[in-house]
């Protein structure tokens, strides 16, 4: 299982997507916090996504691990993976 030790917060392979979407973030230089959720975060966290996310999900970690630029600036600005200006630091 994956998740945050100690916590009761997201266990499981909703915690690797979610960690996923912040890693993209993290990449295009956009600090967030770890228990920071946006765009579909909260929905799949809940079960309520499907495979279009999951494919997205896939995306982004296929991108994460080439280390693209423009790929990830790309992924970054898709509406279910944008960083809210509420979370930029």
């Amino acid at each position: 299982m994956f998740g945050v030790a100690g916590t009761d917060h997201a266990w499981g392979p909703h915690e690797i997507s979610g960690n996923a979407v912040r890693d993209l973030a993290a990449l295009c230089k956009q600090e967030t916090l770890n228990w920071d959720e946006w765009g579909r975060m909260t929905a799949a966290y809940e079960g309520e996504t499907g495979p279009d996310y999951d494919q997205l999900i896939d995306g982004v970690a296929d991108a994460c691990s080439k280390a693209d630029p423009l790929t990830l600036t790309r992924l970054l600005a898709h509406e279910d993976l944008a960083v809210p200006q509420r979370l930029v630091t």
